[in-house]
């Protein structure tokens, strides 16, 4: 059986609970060990967000001020070597690699690489 819609269930949970400033679909999609990353504005150094920041900033309702209304999302699971995965996802906000694991609860984001599009 495929695990690809597991895996963009995650992905989904990810970034449609950070557009709807939904906390708990963003904390079910993140591993707690998280390493979210972006080339800073100086373009050496990485700005760096952890799970509890995100979980955080999606309680406070950052992501729903970033919602584009009609929402543009093609999730690529790139590859699947159990239990890690690699993902592109190219939305009409974000550009994003996410690499997830496979834990006792499903899918999780362990990194993510991101930029605005």
């Amino acid at each position: 059986m495929s695990e690809e819609p597991a895996i963009v269930a995650t992905v989904l949970d990810y970034f449609e609970g950070w557009f709807d400033g939904n906390e708990a679909r963003m904390a079910a999609a993140l591993h707690p060990a998280l390493a979210k990353r972006s080339l800073g504005d100086d373009g050496e150094t990485l700005d760096e967000e952890t799970a509890a920041s995100m979980i955080d900033a999606t309680a406070r309702g950052i992501g729903t001020g970033r919602d584009p209304g009609r929402r543009e999302m093609d999730v690529r699971v790139v590859d699947v070597c159990d239990p890690i995965a690699a993902v592109v996802v190219h939305s009409n906000v974000y550009r994003e690699y996410l690499h997830l694991v496979r834990t006792r609860d499903g899918w999780k984001i362990a990194n993510a690489l991101w930029r605005f599009s």
